[in-house]
């Protein structure tokens, strides 16, 4: 044991800043209930989960600075740091293998839950690029879906803006820096409207600046919080194909908007519509690709708050509802004990992208709980 872990919050922002691989970090939180539990828990349990000396020196001693920076941060108003296993951690992203352990919230960590749609794109995109993520970003948000995106120049920011121009629409921006810092800098008054709005979320402290490798890291939470991804105007070799990627390799929606074989920033649009995304002209087109999870979601979130609705969902059935066959698979290779995904794609013989989309569906259905990795029918 290690006594000198007393506070949750302290032993969250250790794992935040011991760095590295995401998976033992997530693991270890998996394996003994907490932050402050995983710590306390000690080295040997640290390297049993897969920490490499580094992170383990790291989790032993954080750099005071920067533990001094995150903890400064954390005593402002509307500013969170949200562990994985806290009830406020988006059930969409925690789905993920590569969730990330902890998240800094700046403004309302429920808008993290919200049913949204990541809109992304070039940074430079024609006239035309610029005025499509307008629209379809503002039909989204009064649709009641949020839009979540990160924060860069061009079709980011426009989508964030004309989402915020709605009456009650909401944004979600995906940071690739400590949220003390906005990259790029001319999207400070940006950033300042979202928090104040929705939310600004990032899984890097306060004090991180931008470094090029967090960008690609950056899409993989825009990803994991969407119900899907739009994609409008993406080069070939562009960010916005990563963040649609690894969308589908959630079991998430992907959307692209088809442009000019003249245009070379449509490329990347044609090149996704080619490989399986949904070709969409109209707005309304996304939103009925992804009315049925968003309602599920939505109840998940009423059900979350407390908050009363009419529509109530009765006790869990037996088996569940879906014809699709690998549902009732799916459903016969869980039991009421815990089961990690390991398990159940050796029983079911489904991939981990099946499982995950269906595993979530379940879960906002109120058939399957999940803890600590691990997923069982719903008592």
């Amino acid at each position: 044991m290690c006594p000198f872990f007393t506070d949750n919050t302290e032993a969250l922002l250790r794992l935040v800043l011991a760095g590295g691989s995401v998976p033992p970090r997530r693991r270890l939180i998996e394996r003994h209930g907490d932050a402050l539990q995983a710590l306390r828990a000690g080295p040997a349990a640290w390297r049993g989960a897969g920490c490499g000396p580094a992170q383990c020196a790291r989790l032993a001693q954080p750099d005071p600075a920067w533990l001094a920076c995150a903890t400064a941060w954390l005593a402002q108003p509307d500013h969170h740091l949200v562990g994985i296993n806290d009830p406020d951690y988006p059930i969409l992203l925690r789905h993920q293998p590569e969730a990330p352990p902890a998240l800094f919230v700046q403004g309302d960590p429920d808008a993290l839950w919200h049913p949204g749609v990541a809109v992304v794109g070039s940074r430079t995109p024609t006239p035309s690029g610029a005025e499509l993520a307008a629209e379809f970003a503002g039909a989204l948000a009064r649709s009641g879906l949020s839009v979540v995106s990160g924060l860069a120049a061009g079709v980011d920011a426009r989508a964030h803006d004309a989402a915020l121009k709605v009456a009650g629409g909401r944004t979600v921006a995906v940071v690739a820096t400590g949220l003390d810092r906005t990259y790029p800098p001319a999207n400070a008054g940006l950033h300042a409207r979202i928090a104040a709005r929705a939310a600004v979320v990032s899984e890097y402290p306060p004090g991180m600046g931008p470094a090029a490798h967090q960008f690609p890291a950056r899409n993989r939470i825009i990803a994991g919080l969407s119900l899907g991804t739009l994609v409008i105007e993406a080069a070939a070799r562009s960010g916005a194909l990563i963040t649609a990627r690894l969308a589908s390799e959630a079991g998430r929606e992907v959307f692209a908007v088809p442009g000019s074989v003249r245009n070379a920033r449509a490329r990347g649009c044609h090149r996704l519509i080619r490989d399986g995304a949904q070709l969409v002209e109209h707005p309304d087109e996304v939103i009925a690709g992804l009315t049925a999870l968003a309602g599920s979601l939505g109840q998940a979130l009423r059900s979350r708050l407390g908050a009363p609705t009419e529509q109530a969902r009765p006790a869990p059935p037996s088996a569940p509802a879906h014809a699709d066959p690998n549902y009732q698979r799916l459903w016969q290779a869980l039991d009421d004990n815990p089961t990690s995904m390991d398990s159940l794609i050796q029983r079911s013989g489904l991939t981990t992208a099946q499982l995950s989309a269906m595993l979530l569906v379940m879960e906002l259905d109120g058939k399957v709980v999940a803890a600590y990795g691990r997923y069982c029918r719903k008592p």
